[in-house]
C-alpha cells in the first residue's frame, strides 16, 4: 500500500468520527425555512472554519427539500465555472458566476439586492474537492456581509459530478 492510501484512509477515519460528533453535538435542529416541516441538521464532514456547520447542507438533503411539497423554495445561486453550470446543475437554479471572482461577487450582490434578507437561499459550486473550492467561500462571506441570515451552502465533498449526478439527483443541463 502507497502513502497516498494509507492518507486518504486516516482521511476517512477523521472525516466518520467528525460526522459522529457533530450529529452528537447539534443541540436542535436548524429549520431551513420557518413555514416548512422538513429541518436540516449538518451531517456532512466537514472541518471549515468560514462557514458555520449549521449553514451547511447535505445534498441528500436538498435533495429531498426540492422534491417536498414545500411552499416556500429556497434561491438556489451556482457560484461556480460556467463550464460546470453548463454541463450540469440543480434544476431551478441559476448561474452567478464565481465566486472567486469580482465580477461574480458583483453579480451576486446584483442579483440579491432586492431581496429580503431573511430570503432562503442555497449557494453550490462543485468544481472541486471541499477543501480547494475556491468559489463557495467567497460567495458565502459576501451574502452574509450583506446580512443574508438564512443562507445555506450545499456541501459537496468531492464534485458536482460525483456528490449530486452519480447519486441520481435531479439535473438541468446547458444554460
Amino acid at each position: 500500500m502507497n502513502r497516498t492510501y494509507y492518507l486518504r484512509f486516516y482521511f476517512a477515519v477523521c472525516v466518520a468520527a467528525l460526522a459522529l460528533v457533530s450529529r452528537a453535538a447539534a443541540q436542535s435542529p436548524v429549520l431551513f425555512d420557518g413555514t416548512s416541516p422538513i429541518a436540516f441538521s449538518f451531517q456532512a464532514a466537514a472541518s471549515d472554519d468560514a462557514i458555520p456547520h449549521a449553514q451547511l447542507i447535505t445534498p441528500e438533503e436538498l435533495a429531498k427539500f426540492l422534491q417536498s411539497a414545500a411552499a416556500h423554495k429556497p434561491l438556489l445561486l451556482q457560484v461556480g465555472p460556467h463550464s460546470l453550470y453548463a454541463q450540469a446543475h440543480i434544476p431551478g437554479s441559476e448561474y452567478i458566476g464565481a465566486g472567486s471572482s469580482e465580477a461574480g461577487r458583483k453579480q451576486l450582490r446584483q442579483r440579491v439586492k432586492a431581496l429580503p434578507h431573511d430570503t432562503a437561499i442555497v449557494i453550490y459550486c462543485g468544481c472541486c474537492p471541499w477543501g480547494h473550492c475556491p468559489n463557495v467561500h467567497p460567495a458565502y462571506q459576501e451574502l452574509h456581509a450583506l446580512g443574508f441570515s438564512n443562507v445555506k451552502v450545499l456541501y459537496i465533498a468531492d464534485n458536482f459530478g460525483t456528490d449530486w449526478v452519480d447519486k441520481g439527483y435531479p439535473v438541468a443541463k446547458g444554460d
